[in-house]
């Protein structure tokens, strides 16, 4: 039990950084105390009670800014029809989601029909092995990082994205990426770093090393579902993985 609890406390330890990291990118530099026994009323701060300025959390503008961009043009993305086939066939956009002040932003291929079902990005077999991935790989929260696809719209059949179509979403995604402004990409499979990076390369040639993207460092490995089929590729995503935390000062515990 005592080695379970040590687990426990070493990740919520990693989430309170992470969050912090997090609240500190989005302008915010001090956390309220809130005095013991709760918050004051009213009533009790008009009569000389504390500060009410002490006791409430100082506003967050700039996530609550980038969270309205991002929506913004998600609006402009629902109600986009360049790719006519994938405007007929799709349930509706699968625009992206997590947080706008991201520190750490994973790009994947496209929805597929989970996705396509629910409107938000990796959420069936492959998006349980990516947050295995985030929260107990990397000891990180999902909702601390922003989760995305190089298409906004499911592929019929869940065939790979035609060159024209990504070219059609490219300005979608570079948007959204100028919104966050994250420091590190990590794609998820061969379809996300070609057309991220704009090269014919596999994937085997593209992992293992740090690429950049507009400033911005780019770490690729397997896609979730690709590890689904080919569990044995699960140890070479651990050490993309691995440099990816080394890359953003995580700590690497040795297995």
């Amino acid at each position: 039990m005592a080695g379970k609890k040590g687990i426990s406390d070493s990740i919520a330890a990693r989430a309170v950084v992470q969050r912090l990291e997090s609240l500190n990118r989005a302008g915010v530099t001090h956390m309220s105390k809130i005095p013991r026994g709760g918050h004051k009323s009213p009533q009790e701060n008009r009569l000389g009670g504390a500060d009410p300025s002490i006791t409430s959390p100082p506003p967050n503008a700039q996530a609550d800014d980038r969270a309205a961009a991002l929506a913004a043009v998600a609006r402009e993305v629902a109600a986009c029809k360049r790719c006519a086939e994938l405007a007929r066939t799709r349930t509706q956009t699968v625009f992206g989601a997590g947080n706008p002040c991201a520190r750490l932003v994973f790009c994947g291929e496209a929805p597929g029909a989970d996705e396509d079902r629910q409107g938000k990005p990796f959420v069936g077999r492959a998006g349980k092995l990516l947050t295995d991935i985030i929260q107990k790989g990397m000891k990180l929260l999902r909702q601390d990082v922003y989760i995305l696809n190089i298409l906004r719209c499911r592929p019929p059949g869940n065939r790979n994205p035609l060159p024209a179509e990504a070219a059609n979403c490219r300005e979608f995604l570079d948007r959204q990426l100028d919104i966050i402004r994250p420091e590190c990409i990590c794609c998820l499979g061969a379809v996300a770093a070609q057309n991220l990076l704009d090269t014919t390369s596999s994937i085997g040639k593209l992992r293992g090393r740090v690429h950049d993207y507009r400033g911005i460092k780019v770490v690729c490995t397997y896609h979730p579902a690709y590890l689904l089929r080919n569990p044995a590729a699960k140890k070479t995503t651990w050490e993309d993985i691995q440099l990816l935390m080394t890359e953003m000062g995580l700590p690497v515990e040795k297995k």
